[in-house]
C-alpha cells in the first residue's frame, strides 16, 4: 500500500507537471513562423495577386466577345473585394518599411 501511494504521489507531483511544462514548450516553439516561412508566405501571395489579375484580364476578353458572360468577378463591387488586398499590401509594406 506504501508503495502504490509513492508511484501515486511521484507521478501526481513529478510527472504530471513535467507533461504539463512539456507540451508548453512545444506549443510554444511550434507557433512561432520563421523568415523561410514569411519569404514563401510573400511569394505565395505575389504570385496569387498575378493569377488574380490574369483571370479578371481573361473574363473581360470573354466578356467582351460574348454578351451573355457576366462572370460575378467582373459585376461585383470590386472596391469590397480588393480591400482585404489593400490590407495587406500597406501590412507588406510597413513590415518591410520596419525592417530597412
Amino acid at each position: 500500500m506504501d508503495v502504490d501511494f509513492a508511484i501515486g504521489m511521484i507521478a501526481i507531483f513529478i510527472g504530471l507537471p513535467w507533461i504539463i511544462l512539456h507540451y508548453i514548450t512545444r506549443w510554444k516553439t511550434a507557433a512561432t513562423i520563421t523568415t523561410d516561412d514569411e519569404a514563401l508566405l510573400e511569394e505565395l501571395y505575389g504570385l496569387a495577386k498575378r493569377l488574380d489579375e490574369r483571370m479578371n484580364t481573361v473574363e473581360r476578353l470573354v466578356a467582351s466577345d460574348h454578351d451573355d458572360f457576366r462572370p460575378a468577378r467582373l459585376t461585383h463591387d470590386r472596391e469590397i473585394d480588393e480591400a482585404p488586398l489593400r490590407e495587406l499590401d500597406r501590412l507588406l509594406a510597413e513590415k518591410k518599411g520596419a525592417s530597412k
